[in-house]
């Protein structure tokens, strides 16, 4: 299972979300740190709706994103970019 595949299942998991697009922006920033490129799993954008972000502000929604996928830094995720859609 690559970290995509298991970063959507977190998601997916933690958010049950109506709308999920996970875009892996890795080849866009290969150059700053080929130790880490070398999986292609570095960059990710993330476009979530969920009833779940309801009432919750950016920060806390942000917040609960990261914490979802807090084991993905550990396994080569460098960046993150995350846009609640409501």
């Amino acid at each position: 299972m690559t970290l995509e595949d298991k970063i959507q299942s977190a998601l997916h998991d933690a958010f049950d979300p109506s709308y999920l697009e996970v875009v892996n922006e890795s080849r866009q920033h290969a150059g700053h740190n080929p130790e880490a490129a070398a999986t292609g799993q570095t960059h990710f954008r993330i476009r979530i709706a969920s009833d779940k972000f309801t009432g919750v502000n950016r920060v806390a929604s942000h917040r609960a994103v990261n914490d979802a996928l807090a084991f993905a830094f550990d396994e080569g995720l460098h960046a993150l970019a995350i846009e609640i859609r409501k």
